[in-house]
């Protein structure tokens, strides 16, 4: 059987689950659950229903748009008067002191763990693992029980830290595919790595911001439709990266940036794109949750030990929790508050997309193991986070803090 069973499930799994939906968001079962643990079911590791052979290349092609437009879609959400405006700016710790002290845990608790692993390896795994999902979590955000500053804060935090793991994460990389026959550029790494850094940052803010004022003074003279206004968002995205890409730069963080500084100040139009975004990602997300689950956690499970598990127990509290918890420290919030955000930074999709895309560059052998924690520390959350996510969520409401 080829990849075509994989889009029919995957097209069934989005009506089925969809009929239930809005039950689920009371239940301890998310979307991104669902599908990864029915990819499991189905694959050699449950009850091995389908010999699936996806095409690497189709797979390759599919995780670069989902990331594309995740990235770009995440940025646009982003709004720097509301960053602003959140008293003893939250986000801005989280980001500047608590996701940087997730990575650099993350390395340390690596270096303890694992004796013969490369260190850039280790530092691959801990950038990886340090983006969060806030949709692994729907409970969280969509919660009516929950103080908006809350949802605001760990939405803003898991918008941001994707776009800003990625420049180390392409360090790494390229420190990596030297030597590599991998690597096309491996010779000059470091200059190839220069010119990611700068034209995709560069490409991705000229097309953000003027395909955005394009968009708004077409709609405010009434020549562009609802419609296409949706379709901007997956336009300017891939416009964004392939341009980056052509020009010698990143297209990822090119999506990014186009999205962070999308030129779009209407209220009304911004929503529409984002709208488009949020459903057609998700879809495509869904989608490479089930791949996950039915091809990526079989190949990952051969190579997994009691050292694996450790590490992938330790990313999830203590190299998530402390740092977010020390971050907090002086804004009034109590502890239970501290650690409620520290546990709700769940790894899911961006850890996901991060992988494929260092497994489209570098390839898996020799990498073997390193790529196997990252997958079941993935699945762990998918799965904790999951369950988690509706108890501590009508625990908290009962009796968690006011805003400071």
């Amino acid at each position: 059987m080829h990849e075509h069973v994989a889009f029919l499930l995957s097209a069934l799994l989005i009506l089925v689950y969809g009929l239930f939906s809005q039950l689920a968001e009371r239940l301890p079962i998310t979307a991104p659950m669902f599908f990864t643990l029915v990819g499991v079911a189905v694959s050699p590791l449950g009850f091995d229903l389908f010999d699936v052979h996806v095409d690497a290349a189709l797979v390759k092609v599919l995780a670069e748009v989902t990331l594309v437009l995740v990235l770009f879609v995440d940025a646009t959400e982003i709004s720097v008067a509301e960053i602003r405006a959140e008293r003893s700016r939250i986000p801005t710790r989280l980001l500047a002191i608590g996701l940087p002290g997730t990575m650099l845990l993350g390395f340390l608790a690596g270096l303890v763990l694992f004796e013969n692993v490369d260190l850039w390896a280790l530092a691959l795994i801990a950038l990886v693992l340090s983006p969060t999902d806030a949709a692994l979590g729907q409970a969280v955000i969509k919660s009516q029980a929950l103080p908006g500053f809350l949802k605001r804060n760990i939405s803003i935090e898991s918008g941001l830290n994707d776009g800003i793991a990625l420049p180390p994460i392409l360090v790494c990389v390229a420190a990596l595919s030297v030597g590599s026959a991998a690597s096309e550029h491996s010779g000059s790494w470091l200059q190839f790595l220069a010119l990611q850094l700068t034209i995709g940052p560069l490409m991705g803010a000229v097309v953000g911001w003027v395909g955005g004022r394009l968009v708004e003074t077409t709609s405010s003279r009434r020549w562009m439709s609802p419609t296409f206004q949706r379709l901007s968002a997956m336009s300017l995205a891939i416009v964004a990266f392939a341009l980056a890409e052509l020009l010698g730069g990143n297209g990822f963080i090119a999506a990014f940036c186009g999205g962070l500084f999308l030129g779009v100040t209407t209220p009304a139009i911004r929503e529409r794109i984002q709208e488009f975004g949020e459903a057609e990602g998700q879809q495509l997300a869904l989608f490479i949750f089930l791949i996950f689950g039915m091809i990526v956690v079989p190949i990952a499970f051969e190579h997994w030990d009691l050292r694996a598990f450790a590490y992938a127990v330790c990313s999830l509290t203590v190299v998530r929790m402390l740092p977010v918890a020390l971050s907090l420290i002086g804004t009034g919030f109590d502890m239970r508050t501290r650690l409620f955000i520290g546990w709700f930074g769940p790894r899911g999709i961006a850890s996901i997309l991060y992988l494929l895309m260092v497994v489209g560059t570098l390839g898996v052998k020799g990498f073997e193991y390193p790529l196997s924690v990252i997958v079941l520390t993935v699945l762990l959350s998918v799965v904790l986070h999951g369950i988690s996510a509706v108890p501590l969520v009508n625990r908290y409401s009962r009796t968690g803090d006011e805003a400071p």
